[in-house]
């Protein structure tokens, strides 16, 4: 770890149209770490890890258009969409001037991230893989409301599906599965500062359409898979398998195209796990990155 922490920047950067807000620390010539976000929070869930690695990398975390400090476009005029982020982070590390980078896969964003690597293959120098899916086989129970919808998109199930963009259901996103103790590490921030955006017009539609557009993300899952066993990027698995969504077997499964891959579970962790195990997760990423993306 870093005697002192370093300071993280905040700023505004336009991309493609869209004022666009990041957070950014490390030295501008450093190798280069791409942070995309999940749902529902937004380049804040990064802001510890920020600081920590920044020392020796150039950390980058965007927040998506409808997130966080950032536009949010018009829907009549921006296509909300997995593919759309992809769009979106390639035009941003376009902008800033970055040829190569690790890459961090979690959640929305691994679904966004492998969309630019299977674009971009040698642009990746490495990936660190955190509860971000790519293996239809192991998705977990909580995906079942979602498959519900899929097949039968009908107003009542995206009104169910609705109900769960509130503040109670942002939570839930967050805390889930993860038992009592780790639970207490999670801050509430995570879903309160998301809350008053997320859950008001456009955006909580907006958060509808992405839940919808998952299922074109999962129709990609073989596209992925082929970029992995393909490219094979050195990889760092790191796994919270507290997850309803993406429980042990979802990690374990990259391991059939990245049988080289460091696979690391961490106890008691589960999906957000930069905020209960910030310490093994940095830790871990400071040993890989310094070794495959020094």
């Amino acid at each position: 770890m870093p005697a002192e922490l370093v300071p993280v920047a905040h700023r505004t950067l336009d991309v493609d149209g869209v004022r666009t807000f990041y957070r950014e620390a490390g030295p501008p010539d450093a190798p280069v770490v791409l942070l995309p976000h999940g749902y529902p929070s937004s380049s804040f869930m990064y802001r510890n890890l920020l600081p920590v690695l920044g020392d020796r990398w150039r950390l980058l975390a965007p927040d998506f258009p409808g997130f966080g400090y950032s536009e949010t476009p018009d829907p009549a005029h921006y296509r909300y969409a997995f593919a759309a982020y992809a769009d979106f982070l390639e035009s941003f590390v376009r902008t800033l001037g970055v040829g190569r980078f690790a890459l961090y896969l979690f959640d929305y964003g691994s679904q966004a991230g492998l969309q630019l690597a299977t674009r971009h293959p040698e642009w990746i120098t490495a990936v660190v893989i955190q509860n971000g899916d790519a293996y239809e086989a192991t998705l977990g129970p909580k995906y079942d409301h979602l498959k519900e919808f899929w097949s039968d998109p009908s107003p009542e199930r995206r009104a169910a599906l609705a109900e769960a963009v509130t503040e109670r259901g942002l939570r839930e996103e967050v805390i889930g599965e993860v038992p009592a103790p780790y639970a207490e590490r999670i801050s509430p921030d995570l879903w309160e500062l998301s809350a008053p955006r997320l859950c008001r017009s456009p955006n909580r539609e907006i958060m509808v359409d992405l839940f919808a557009d998952i299922r074109s993300s999962v129709d990609r899952f073989p596209a992925y898979q082929s970029y992995l066993r393909g490219a094979r990027p050195a990889a760092l698995i790191v796994w919270g398998p507290h997850d309803g969504y993406m429980p042990e077997e979802s990690a374990r499964a990259y391991l059939a195209d990245l049988p080289d891959a460091e696979l690391h579970l961490l106890d008691g962790a589960g999906h957000w796990a930069l905020e209960t195990h910030l310490h093994e997760v940095t830790g871990l990423m400071r040993e890989f990155l310094g070794r495959e993306h020094p």
